[in-house]
């Protein structure tokens, strides 16, 4: 899939996000990548093409009246580990709208545990046998 259609799917899984919690988004930046670079990698002791995705910075729930002039928060999704996971284009779309809202999930503040979890009951209302634990973003 070239870079563009995927930058677009990451773009739709952000839009799906409910206003709710997109209205909240402060000082958070968005981005695709090939691969995760070898430092951020090296940081999470992760191979990059088992990074699908990595959220940076100083969870929402966190910052209090002392936030203020800092770079801005990065989720980052990585295009190559996420293709090589998948079969087909639809697989990709479901895999990139499970990784942008899990890494929106530790911009707001929520440990794995926590999203493996929330994942797992949204599959079992939604019918899917998926074992979101496997999931590997970071």
């Amino acid at each position: 899939m070239d870079s563009d259609r995927f930058g677009r799917l990451v773009q739709e899984a952000i839009e799906e996000i409910p206003d709710y919690f997109r209205e909240k988004f402060a000082n958070l930046q968005i981005e695709v990548r090939q691969i995760a670079p070898p430092d951020i990698a090296r940081k999470l002791n992760q191979n990059p093409m088992g990074l699908l995705g990595v959220y940076q910075g100083i969870p929402y729930k966190r910052r209090g009246p002392w936030y203020g002039n800092v770079m801005p928060d990065r989720i980052i999704i990585f295009q190559q580990p996420i293709e090589r996971q998948c079969g087909d284009d639809r697989e990709v779309r479901t895999l990139v709208r499970k990784v942008v809202i899990h890494e929106v999930g530790h911009y707001f503040g929520l440990s794995d545990p926590e999203l493996y979890r929330l994942q797992a009951e949204a599959d079992r209302k939604a019918g899917t046998t998926e074992d979101a634990t496997t999931d590997k973003h970071r």
